[in-house]
């Protein structure tokens, strides 16, 4: 009997690990592929796969450099060069990028933020070079040491001018986005914007927007991005730079999505809506309704999202890679952050009236 009985898989198995507790497997054939676009021909050159990066003159001076999912840039300019970010999984390789179009030093580091995953390699540039971020990253990297991210020497509030060799780049605060003292780094003659974990151009970003703090923030930063005078953005993630169009569509995805967030909270997060997900479980199963209510109003919006006909008559998955995988993700981080950051469109009145609000 017991050997007609199937084995529930356990622990790390190819490419999953499984457990009873569990999120599923995904399987790459049941899923929508990238659209043509989000495969740049570099990704199949031989120096690519050689070298590990793929670095790139946008315009005067300005270079972009990619590992093929991190992002970083310089600037080369008469007395030295300007170095943005240094991604642990670039590292060494982003010296290379630099060694291999000028002679001149790295004089300026700027960080965008203070994510290790994005300046987790800033010890390599040296102790003789002048760091320049916001009062915040400072602030995060003295509260939080890593011997890695060294300690920035330059700070600013609001913006911030980089000069070096006649050029510029810069620098400008909006608030908090995807994390607190994520910074706008613009280049106006090469007219290049740096905006790290946002946009991630060609596809709907990383699970739960890009991992994000401030969601309302990082659906706003979209906006921000616009105000540039821009014909390229490094975005940070996936592989290739962007351009305006990438941030209109980015914005319209999530803007449909804050749409049916609010959809679903008025149907099923009022006080009478949420009620149906509580009153079958008994009570000592509490978190058992909390689960289905909160994945109900995730699943309603994930449909919506993965069935509508958008504007330009395409559905998402055939206009942005990553949809029919994330946006389950994206879905549950924009209901709740709507749930806690944004309007419940009113409150319980005294007894137990009033209740189209959500809660």
């Amino acid at each position: 009997m017991k050997d007609t009985i199937k084995k529930e898989k356990r622990g790390l198995q190819d490419d999953f690990y499984f457990t009873k507790h569990r999120f599923e497997k995904a399987h790459w054939h049941e899923h929508a592929p990238s659209p043509l676009q989000f495969q740049p021909e570099y990704l199949n050159s031989p120096e690519f796969i050689k070298n590990g990066y793929h670095c790139e003159e946008l315009k005067d001076g300005f270079y972009w450099v990619t590992s093929g999912g991190y992002d970083a840039a310089f600037l080369v300019t008469e007395e030295g060069v300007i170095a943005i970010d240094a991604p642990p999984i670039l590292g060494e390789n982003m010296l290379a990028a630099i060694e291999a179009v000028t002679d001149q030093p790295i004089v300026k580091v700027i960080y965008s933020h203070w994510h290790s995953d994005h300046i987790g390699a800033a010890a390599m540039y040296g102790t003789d070079v002048e760091i320049i971020a916001h009062d915040i990253t400072r602030e995060l990297l003295e509260r939080f040491p890593d011997p890695l991210r060294p300690v920035p020497t330059q700070t600013f509030t609001d913006s911030y001018v980089v000069e070096l060799g006649g050029e510029k780049l810069e620098l400008t605060y909006k608030g908090a986005n995807h994390c607190p003292g994520n910074i706008f780094i613009y280049a106006p003659e090469q007219r290049a914007l740096v905006k790290i974990d946002i946009v991630s151009p060609g596809s709907c970003a990383f699970m739960h927007c890009d991992a994000s703090e401030n969601i309302s923030g990082w659906i706003e930063a979209h906006d921000q991005i616009l105000e540039f005078d821009f014909d390229f953005l490094i975005g940070s993630h996936i592989t290739r730079w962007g351009t305006r169009e990438d941030v209109i569509t980015s914005r319209e995805y999530f803007h449909d999505m804050l749409a049916f967030a609010d959809e679903a909270l008025m149907t099923m997060c009022t006080p009478n809506g949420a009620a149906v997900f509580f009153s079958i479980p008994p009570a000592d199963q509490y978190s058992v309704g909390t689960e289905n209510w909160v994945n109900s109003m995730v699943n309603y919006v994930t449909e919506k999202m993965l069935t509508k006909i958008t504007s330009n008559g395409q559905k998402w998955e055939e206009r942005l890679a990553g949809v029919t995988t994330n946006t389950k993700y994206h879905a549950y981080t924009v209901v709740e952050s709507t749930r806690t950051e944004r309007s419940h469109k009113g409150y319980q009145k005294r007894g137990t009236g009033g209740t189209d609000y959500f809660v």
